[in-house]
């Protein structure tokens, strides 16, 4: 069972941190976005430090040091969220009878600060982050990855994540995967698969 951060093992809005920091800030409307797009992108794959960002923050949009750590503090508590603790709870039950992952397309400084606020890291067997393997979904080598890591074949795995475009190209590759929608539909759908295995 491999499961998926944002939106699956934590509840998050819409990243709109942005915009209200542009209205403080006397920025532009998008000034932030359209300056940052491709500091952003890096920090997806992990081409990029958090000192890096905050570096290019503070040259591109003259900010100072502590106009950007409010910035990035903000980011970063949208981009937590709150923990599903039902499904986090699930999925440490899993184990021992089943090995566990986390597949995310994360953001540089993640896995610390996911760890420190939910325990992610010890909830599974492995957890692999887009920051930290240089590939993002839905790029096949990263189902690969993600499998070899597990040492399982493709069609041993089961992928939840909320976003149907990741769900699809999984299930291309050949793995099982569950859309997520509620943490009731998909603890369900998890045990209606685990059933139909045992029988």
């Amino acid at each position: 069972m491999v499961f998926d951060v944002g939106g699956v093992l934590e509840f998050t809005e819409p990243m709109d941190f942005d915009r209200r920091w542009e209205e403080t800030l006397g920025l532009g409307d998008g000034a932030i976005g359209a300056t940052m797009a491709d500091v952003w992108a890096a920090g997806e794959i992990g081409t990029v430090t958090e000192a890096q960002v905050h570096a290019a923050m503070r040259d591109r949009l003259g900010l100072t040091v502590d106009q950007v750590e409010a910035v990035m503090a903000d980011m970063w508590k949208q981009y937590l969220g709150k923990p599903n603790t039902d499904l986090i709870a699930y999925a440490r039950a899993l184990r021992p009878r089943f090995r566990t992952g986390i597949l995310s397309n994360s953001f540089v400084g993640a896995r610390e600060r996911e760890q420190a606020a939910y325990g992610l890291t010890d909830l599974v067997d492995d957890c692999v982050y887009s920051h930290e393997v240089g590939l993002s979904k839905p790029d096949p080598a990263l189902w690969e990855l993600t499998c070899r890591r597990l040492d399982v074949a493709p069609q041993e795995v089961v992928f939840v994540d909320d976003l149907p475009l990741s769900v699809t190209a999984a299930r291309a590759y050949g793995m099982g995967a569950v859309l997520f929608e509620t943490t009731a539909q998909v603890i369900a759908e998890l045990d209606a698969l685990l059933d139909r295995q045992a029988e």
